[in-house]
């Protein structure tokens, strides 16, 4: 076979090192799992993290949490389900041929996730005004109880690292768009 009728019956989507699309898609599935279990496994060490030190210290923690800006953390919240959302109706759009309907669902989603990273340096201003930094450098005194800054170190540690992903998410997700806007990617795909 020449290289040319090779070319032509591999399609463009599928790289060199598969044999067909249908083992293409098993490896993407199975290197999804291993990310996401990899996610889990972080997110779940801070979640535990998280737990011990909320049982060691139950009141300075309610006590803390008091300070935080529930309107910010509420619409931070729904920010992030209606990107999940638009993620989740850009996969159906592509899915089904609809490359302007993708593009917008993938802008929207980025916007969103630019949204959150803004809403979030809000909050951190707030915080950063106030004294409530983590660790030695925290100097905020209007919380009662011991030790407010093993909360803020916490706090920091989980919605900075969230932050990062997100940040991640903004990068990827504009990739795939700008992917999608020059037909590299087709239900096909």
């Amino acid at each position: 076979m020449s290289n040319a009728t090779e070319a032509a019956e591999h399609p463009s989507y599928l790289q060199h090192h598969f044999s067909d699309a249908a083992q293409q898609q098993e490896s993407a599935k199975l290197g999804m799992w291993i990310f996401l279990l990899t996610e889990i496994l972080l997110f779940g060490g801070l979640f535990g993290f998280y737990t011990f030190y909320r049982a060691w210290n139950p009141e300075m923690f309610y006590n803390a949490h008091e300070h935080l800006n529930v309107v910010l953390g509420t619409v931070n919240t729904l920010v992030l389900i209606t990107s999940s959302v638009t993620v989740a109706l850009a996969i159906n759009a592509i899915q089904r041929g609809m490359k302007k309907r993708t593009i917008l669902f993938l802008a929207i989603t980025v916007g969103l996730a630019v949204s959150f990273l803004i809403i979030k340096g809000f909050e951190y201003a707030e915080h950063f005004h106030l004294g409530q930094y983590p660790g030695k450098f925290y100097s905020y005194t209007g919380i009662a109880g011991t030790d407010p800054h093993i909360f803020f170190s916490v706090y920091y540690t989980m919605t900075g690292l969230h932050g990062l992903h997100v940040l991640a998410g903004v990068i990827v997700i504009s990739w795939v768009l700008y992917r999608t806007s020059r037909n590299h990617f087709s239900p096909e795909y």
